[in-house]
């Protein structure tokens, strides 16, 4: 048995008075927070937990409801973001203008020292941003814009542009190309099943794709099977 205090403070979480304003800055504010050059702490995603937790938000109104099969869920998330990753490198982005070299993180080519940092803050960006960005995100503005015909894809484009913004800081326009239409991506399948955990693996497949292109120098072999990489 809960006491009224608690009633009330769990729906003040779940409401867009003081409390659940404040619950989505704290969010979106701390975000994966960097220790050192590269390694990172989901904080972001671990408080959207906490918050689902604390205001008694259905695990399934973020996402994290059991798929009907996990392995394929698996399978399909690792086939997509791979083959994903690929396209935009060698396709989508050369068109976009994108040069071959990600400049950013040129820094891990060849670098076996900083590799296993790399690849545990793509892991936790898999598990955070989508957290965020489509589970947290995608419950908040639900209940704030109500139902709807044309909600569910004001939703996904509504939370794509900010999760592309975020890269301009390290990767610059070509961050922000890319991110959106990764957003757009995912947010449309996350949309389409109500489940989180495609996107979430899809994206990490994506992540430690680009991490292995980079790391063994093969961004501009990549970026020129259809296109002059110059």
């Amino acid at each position: 048995m809960t006491s009224p205090s608690e009633d009330d403070f769990a729906e003040s979480l779940r409401g867009f008075g003081p409390l659940g304003i404040l619950s989505v800055l704290a969010v979106f504010l701390t975000g994966n927070v960097v220790i050192g050059s590269i390694l990172s702490i989901p904080v972001g995603a671990i408080l959207v937990l906490m918050w689902a937790r604390r205001s008694r938000t259905p695990w399934r109104e973020i996402g994290f409801s059991r798929p009907r099969s996990w392995i394929g869920v698996v399978a399909a998330g690792l086939a997509l973001g791979v083959g994903f990753k690929l396209l935009m490198k060698s396709v989508v982005m050369p068109l976009l203008g994108a040069g071959p070299i990600n400049q950013a993180y040129h820094f891990l080519a060849g670098n076996r020292a900083m590799l296993p940092a790399a690849a545990w803050t793509l892991l936790a960006a898999g598990f955070s941003e989508e957290t965020m960005f489509r589970g947290f995100a995608f419950e908040r503005l639900r209940k704030l814009l109500g139902a709807g015909r044309l909600v569910m894809p004001a939703i996904v484009l509504l939370t794509s542009l900010p999760f592309g913004l975020v890269h301009y800081g390290i990767q610059g326009l070509a961050g922000v190309q890319q991110a959106t239409i990764v957003g757009l991506v995912f947010g449309s399948i996350y949309a389409l099943t109500g489940r989180i955990w495609m996107p979430m693996i899809a994206h990490t497949a994506f992540d430690l794709t680009a991490l292995g292109i980079i790391y063994w120098d093969l961004e501009s072999a990549v970026a020129g099977c259809f296109f002059d990489p110059r």
